[in-house]
């Protein structure tokens, strides 16, 4: 148990002494940035003072004479309404000894017992990842990596459009190149891809096939699109393994429009009086619910919109048994919202059982200046290309250090830098650190226990890795990986600091010297299980 759960369990007790009924959501606490103030801080009575009629003042005083724990030294009551608390060194240090035990496991949450799916990337298969997939890619990864260290069962899921104009624009394409290669001449509308990657399909498909598919027929048209869809898939998949992504599944929806089941669910809507036609076209009632406009679901030509197969796709990810499916989409897709909550509250689920997390767009800085085009294809700059100039450290620490609904603006020159202003380099830098002191500091033993921690800086670490757990379950609930990276800016700033002001190693005092190294293990834990949430490296040298 950490302290902070040592202090809420007091105060909840202490709630019971003086009447006030509290959940362990109402009691917030914090760790203090001034030592004046103590350790830890509540502003439980200013939250609670009215349910009993009292003022938060004489609340705040009957809590702190109510509360009684061992690991507190003293604590009081400051400004309107705050208990400030002020541990004893051994409380506050044991945390040094439970990190070392637990090691990849200290912050880990106990088993929840709820499957969650998280839904991200996506992208069609018809090119290149461009850096909006690589955002969806940092996030959903680092969300997925939260839950599932938060206690959680975490599904990874990809859903392919394999279906619909883009593919068909995709094979035609394909089958123009495999043409071109026989010496016809090349043959591309406007809406087909021109890409010179495409080239390297046909060839393939011309090693593997020779001259095959050259009759055109439905057999050689279903066949290019097929192709390209698996090569542009496989292409897909290995960007994301590079960039430590990788799906435990993936859905298709091909499988979706086969057999009768877009019929079957569209005649099920129209028996619960949610369709209807207007026209020529099909339309689902979706205001009956959250959205601001009906949505149709069947044009006036007897196609079927996007938005039919997605309702089906989701009603089977939630037939699947998940608590929670969580989808990461591009800023285009906020009208996406409110008519899938609808459509899955027509099939009895609760408004909150589909969570969609809107990413903002990435721009590209170098010099100052915005860089649109790539210098090597003078086209966008892709996935690729992007994470082969500055690694998938640096790419994946800035792309989720801020919240995902924000612009980013992605500087070249600072993700490219070894300096304290760049934040990867810096938290890295901080583990680095503190593998060369244990190095250096290897004939001294560690002392786990704490008790000879009583510095103004070790006080400061010791708090911030006492909320590693609390941090983490917050994240999680949050999904804001975001508030990792932020943490680890921390904890890696207090290193860098503790390292200039205090001789860590010091061969005259050997007693202080094995605590000291006690606490740079636990940071470099610390440090290391919190970068793999956000799937950036630790290592040792820099």
């Amino acid at each position: 148990m950490t302290n902070e759960e040592r202090l809420r369990e007091a105060i909840l007790e202490a709630g019971d002494k003086v009447g006030l009924a509290l959940d362990e959501r109402d009691v917030v606490i914090e760790s203090t940035k001034d030592p004046s103030h103590g350790d830890y801080a509540t502003n439980v009575a200013l939250r609670s003072a009215r349910k009993l009629g009292l003022k938060p003042l004489d609340l705040a005083k009957a809590i702190k004479d109510a509360i009684v724990s061992p690991i507190i030294e003293k604590s009081e009551v400051a400004g309107p309404g705050f208990i400030n608390f002020f541990l004893k060194s051994v409380s506050l240090g044991s945390v040094v000894s439970t990190i070392i035990k637990e090691g990849r496991d200290f912050g880990r949450g106990d088993a929840k017992n709820k499957k969650i799916d998280v839904e991200f990337v996506s992208a069609n298969p018809t090119g290149d990842l461009h850096l909006g997939h690589t955002r969806g890619a940092a996030l959903g990864d680092a969300i997925c990596n939260l839950y599932a260290f938060a206690g959680y069962e975490v599904t990874r899921e990809y859903y392919v459009n394999d279906c619909g104009n883009q593919v068909r624009h995709l094979g035609k394409s394909i089958r123009a190149r495999y043409h071109e290669l026989f010496g016809e001449p090349l043959s591309l509308g406007d809406d087909d891809y021109h890409g010179l990657d495409l080239v390297g399909i046909a060839k393939s498909i011309k090693g593997k096939y020779g001259d095959k598919y050259l009759v055109d027929n439905d057999e050689s048209k279903g066949f290019f699109v097929r192709f390209g869809i698996d090569s542009e898939l496989a292409k897909i998949k290995k960007d994301m393994a590079d960039f430590n992504v990788r799906f435990d599944r993936f859905s298709y929806e091909s499988d979706i429009r086969k057999g009768t089941t877009i019929e079957d669910t569209i005649a099920e809507l129209d028996k619960k009086g949610y369709v209807y036609k207007k026209d020529g076209a099909t339309y689902l009632r979706t205001t009956s619910f959250l959205d601001d406009k009906d949505r149709p679901i069947i044009k006036a030509d007897g196609s079927y919109t996007y938005f039919m197969p997605d309702i089906c796709y989701h009603y089977d990810k939630m037939k699947r048994g998940f608590d929670l499916a969580v989808d990461l989409l591009g800023a285009d897709h906020h009208g996406y919202i409110n008519r899938m909550k609808s459509a899955l509250m027509m099939e009895g689920y609760k408004k909150d059982a589909l969570e969609i997390e809107i990413y903002q767009i990435v721009r590209v800085y170098k010099g100052g200046e915005e860089v649109k085009m790539s210098k090597r294809t003078g086209k966008a700059i892709t996935h690729r290309e992007l994470v082969e100039e500055v690694g998938a450290d640096a790419v994946r620490y800035f792309f989720v250090e801020r919240s995902g609904n924000t612009h980013l603006d992605f500087n070249l020159d600072l993700a490219l830098s070894k300096s304290k202003e760049n934040p990867v380099y810096y938290a890295q830098y901080a583990h680095a650190r503190c593998h060369s002191l244990l190095q250096m500091g290897k004939n001294f033993p560690i002392d786990e226990s704490g008790l000879f921690l009583k510095g103004e800086g070790e006080a400061q670490i010791l708090k911030h890795l006492s909320d590693f757990p609390s941090m983490i379950e917050a994240a999680a609930l949050a999904r804001a990986p975001y508030k990792v990276a932020g943490y680890i800016h921390e904890l890696a700033q207090s290193v860098h600091e503790y390292y200039a002001s205090t001789k860590i190693i010091d061969v005259a005092d050997p007693k202080a010297t094995s605590a000291r190294l006690g606490l740079v293990k636990a940071t470099m834990i610390v440090l290391e299980n919190a970068l793999a949430i956000i799937g950036v490296s630790a290592p040792d040298k820099m």
